[in-house]
């Protein structure tokens, strides 16, 4: 208790606590969008509860993980390397990393899993096979609620995982993670019915999220070869991507308006 409350009573504390509470929810923007997405293939009764589940199990998962950390830390060590024959960087070092510790083949496999659940998505968005799920734009793809846990909790994992190295680089000080965690995932269950909704009703919003959640699977997967993408690029090409797409939402409101009111001028006229 004495310690919390010195670190209470630290400005640097509360400078760290700030600063790990927006990485900690930039990071969340992946978990949330990927929930978001899967929730909405669910009937819309079980929609809200697969979204406070999935984002609820992201919280104990990261509580559970923080409790462990000198696990977590171990997790970056090298468990194997492979021979390497081919071309060489500038460095005198290959190209990939060759060491991979069990954090690469975490890092790797949910980057696959992220690439294969969003690319089967862009799938089903433009088949062009005539049905009733695909007549209504909003009707969800029909997916088993299991299901879409397991998935859920599949990415959970992977995220998580990035999100406490990330703290654990930022601060030695478990109660500043642990808070910061939980902030950002209230910030993460608040915003998720909201964003959830504005992607089911905006169909072209869906498919940029789906570029996103491709992008992200493929940094992922660079990350755990040793390639660090920096992820101010990630979100700035995310948030110019939305910009623009916010853009030509606005573009086609203005233009339905005007085609509104040019057909009703034309209905008043006698």
């Amino acid at each position: 208790m004495q310690s919390i409350l010195t670190l209470a009573a630290d400005p640097a504390a509360w400078a760290a606590l700030i600063t790990l509470i927006v990485m900690e929810v930039v990071l969340g923007i992946d978990n949330l969008v990927f929930i978001s997405i899967l929730s909405n293939k669910l009937p819309p009764e079980q929609q809200a509860k697969a979204r406070r589940l999935g984002i609820g199990l992201a919280l104990i998962m990261r509580l559970a993980l923080l409790s462990t950390i000198a696990f977590i830390v171990g997790l970056t060590a090298p468990v194997f390397e492979l021979p390497w024959s081919g071309p060489m960087g500038e460095n005198g070092h290959p190209v990939f990393e060759l060491a991979f510790s069990w954090r690469d083949l975490i890092l790797i496999a949910g980057g696959l899993f992220l690439v294969w659940k969003a690319t089967t998505e862009v799938h089903h968005t433009m088949d062009p096979t005539p049905s009733h799920d695909v007549l209504d734009k909003k009707a969800p793809i029909a997916m088993n609620f299991g299901a879409a846990i397991v998935q859920i909790l599949l990415l959970d994992i992977v995220f998580s995982i990035d999100s406490i190295l990330t703290a654990v680089g930022m601060t030695d000080h478990l109660p500043i993670m642990v808070t910061a965690v939980i902030v950002a995932v209230g910030v993460m269950l608040v915003a998720a019915t909201p964003l959830a909704n504005f992607i089911n009703n905006n169909p072209t919003v869906v498919m940029l999220a789906l570029g996103f959640l491709l992008m992200i699977g493929a940094t992922l997967i660079a990350d755990g070869f040793g390639v660090h993408v920096p992820k101010g690029y990630i979100y700035a090409a995310m948030a110019f991507s939305g910009l623009v797409e916010g853009l030509n939402m606005a573009s086609r409101s203005a233009q339905q308006r005007k085609a509104q009111a040019a057909l009703e001028k034309s209905d008043s006229v006698p």
